[in-house]
């Protein structure tokens, strides 16, 4: 049995579609059903369940509100991972969670991969470099996969936002100084499943093949989606941000691609089969 957390957001719902079309049976639990911040509440509701797999999905997103919330931040993406991960262990079952391109400076002009050094410049990002830490140390059965800019159906996100924004405006502003690559949530879902079964545990990176900025996303979204309007490249700091962004953080998902042996399509691939799901 598999227990998903964070089971309506972007990914925890496309693990969900995932398992119904292949039969697999989960249990889906979100903040009304489980409370992944008490370890004693997660250890009730696990027991008698035969799960031999925690997939955590759930997480504290909001990157620039982070800078002020640290206690509540850190309790999802440090303290949550830590111990979903201590109590896989104690039922023997495999553990799987999430972090993020933001662990990294952007310094490098090159895809990041599993062995660069981690220099996170946000509350946020330390909080999930600090959860990855705890999660890779305690349970040697566990997987850590980093992922960037994700969009997917279920949830907001950049794809729809900027789709909201183009609606009664004739003109946006994007920034083109943040560069990753957007990661689609059904290819998320998808090649982690691809790769858990294989037991190969670890570190690795996800997300979609090929880099871009934002702007580069959201022209890309504006012109499948025949908006007329003008679209201006902006600087990051044009925009007041509470938390520092990172200029390049694009993701090396090659380790990953040798061990399941498949390649993962381009981000441009995913937002066409985006758009045709919405």
């Amino acid at each position: 049995m598999i227990l998903i957390t964070g089971a309506n957001g972007q990914l925890g719902y496309d693990f969900q579609r995932l398992f119904k079309k292949e039969n697999i049976e989960f249990i889906a639990t979100d903040v009304n059903d489980l409370d992944i911040t008490n370890i004693d509440e997660i250890r009730n509701f696990v027991k008698n369940k035969n799960i031999d797999l925690i997939i955590n999905c759930a997480a504290y997103n909001n990157v620039d509100k982070a800078e002020d919330e640290v206690l509540l931040c850190e309790k999802l993406n440090t303290f949550a991972p830590r111990d979903l991960s201590l109590i896989a262990k104690e039922i023997n079952a495999d553990f799987v969670t999430y972090s993020t391109d933001f662990v990294f400076d952007g310094e490098k002009t090159s895809p990041y991969t599993e062995e660069d050094a981690p220099n996170p410049l946000s509350i946020y990002g330390k909080t999930k470099l600090e959860g990855e830490k705890q999660v890779l140390s305690n349970y040697d059965r566990s997987f850590v996969i980093r992922t960037s800019w994700v969009f997917g159906v279920a949830n907001n996100n950049f794809n729809k936002q900027v789709i909201s924004w183009s609606k009664g405006k004739n003109e946006l502003s994007i920034v083109d100084d943040q560069i990753s690559s957007p990661t689609y949530s059904k290819d998320l879902a998808f090649y982690s499943w691809e790769l858990i079964k294989t037991k190969k545990y670890g570190l690795y990176h996800l997300s979609n093949d090929g880099e871009g900025s934002k702007y580069d996303q959201a022209k890309y979204v504006l012109e499948k989606t025949n908006w007329n309007g003008k679209l201006n490249p902006a600087k990051t700091k044009d925009f007041n941000l509470k938390a520092k962004r990172a200029h390049y953080t694009k993701l090396n998902s090659e380790k990953l691609e040798k061990i399941i042996g498949k390649k993962i399509p381009n981000w441009q691939n995913g937002i066409d089969r985006f758009l045709l799901e919405i």
